[in-house]
């Protein structure tokens, strides 16, 4: 199958040609999605940073500055207040990646009303040239894929992950790159990571990532091994968490991990990776859209509906019941494999063409249903 997509002057690729409104305060985040609706076809997100002395303070910066120049976007919007923290997300944005960046302050414009207005008119402006831009034939190096699962089941280890695993591998295979995240999701089951990594060195910092986030959460008083599975997962039919890891750890497929990633960090070359994500999902697909991926697949057994701005996000089904009841939310079922209308690997060809299709511009059902969630991950909270 061909490929097509958006070269970037930086090297990257793109798969959509999105104007992102992007706020840098909390207080601007109904400005953002005024415009977005007012708008003739830009994307946004909102989010609850007031810019307070956080511990996290370098977490959020990726977070943004990645978000902002996410190779999707032709350009992103900033809406600032006019502050000095402002500045250091946009100097760390330029830093990242070539992706135009229109700025619009309060400070200068002196109302919500009027910011809102300037933002509609440049967006407007914006999205007139992006679609002036062609797409161009790309190679499969291209891809730079997202692994998500959320509302796991009890099929799906055994039907929509290793699905995905065998697209997974045969794009990697093929050279592209492709990250798997979701540090708790992998509890009991890092070990069997850590022997697919391409170096002892690799290996460790898979146990290592886990071994930390693990003692994090007891630092807290939490037993998270204990806490899991989770309820839903439970109703869904696991039973242990050792059933919920493995299930989680086949969207990998079966190649070798050529590094490991903190959360919202770009990869530098191709390959499989590991990214210390938090279980959460949106937390999970705003460090995706930070660390430079341009299409997600998010295996379901419960319809969670969850979508992102920046990334075009597949939703595959465990089961038929749930993909036949959610019609406007699943883009493929992989339960026919536990109905045994199909094998494994023709259902994870299933989701490498339409993986290919997604790319090349057919729209996801998170993208038609207008979900642009979003949300900024935190390990410590407010220092004040």
């Amino acid at each position: 199958m061909s490929l097509t997509g958006y070269k970037r002057s930086d090297g990257r690729w793109g798969f959509r040609n999105h104007v992102l409104i992007l706020p840098l305060h909390q207080i601007l985040s109904a400005a953002a999605r005024d415009i977005e609706d007012q708008s003739k076809g830009a994307v946004a997100v909102s989010h609850d940073w007031s810019q307070v002395n956080e511990k996290d303070h370098e977490r959020i910066i990726h977070s943004l500055a990645g978000n902002a120049t996410n190779p999707n976007l032709y350009a992103t919007i900033l809406l600032r207040l006019g502050t000095p923290i402002e500045d250091e997300v946009i100097s760390r944005a330029k830093s990242y990646g070539k992706t135009k960046l229109i700025e619009i302050s309060l400070s200068d414009l002196k109302s919500l009303d009027k910011l809102t207005q300037a933002g509609i008119v440049e967006a407007n402006k914006l999205l007139t040239e992006a679609k002036g831009e062609q797409r161009v034939a790309a190679p499969i190096s291209a891809i730079v894929l997202g692994l998500e699962c959320g509302g796991s089941d009890a099929y799906s280890g055994i039907t929509a992950n290793p699905a995905l695993g065998v697209a997974s591998d045969d794009l990697v295979a093929q050279g592209a790159t492709s990250i798997l995240g979701e540090t708790m999701e992998i509890l009991g089951a890092e070990h069997l990571l850590a022997k697919r990594a391409i170096t002892k060195e690799v290996g460790q910092q898979i146990i290592d990532v886990v071994a930390r986030y693990e003692a994090s959460i007891n630092y807290e008083g939490i037993d998270i091994r204990g806490a899991q599975p989770s309820r839903g997962n439970i109703e869904g039919g696991l039973s242990t968490l050792e059933e919920k890891s493995l299930g989680a750890a086949k969207k990998a497929g079966n190649a070798q991990f050529t590094g490991v990633l903190e959360y919202a960090i770009a990869p530098t070359k191709a390959g499989l990776y590991f990214m210390d994500t938090p279980g959460h999902d949106i937390e999970q697909l705003t460090g995706f859209g930070a660390a430079g991926v341009n299409i997600t697949v998010f295996t379901t057994g419960r319809g969670t509906p969850t979508g992102s701005a920046v990334m075009p996000t597949i939703k595959v089904a465990t089961n038929t019941e749930m993909a036949t009841a959610i019609p406007d939310i699943i883009d493929l079922n992989s339960g026919t494999i536990a109905d045994g209308t199909q094998t494994l690997e023709e259902n994870g060809q299933e989701i490498y063409k339409l993986i290919l299709d997604v790319a090349n511009g057919q729209l996801t059902k998170a993208e038609l249903g207008g979900h642009h969630e979003f949300n900024l991950s935190r390990l410590y909270g407010s220092s004040l």
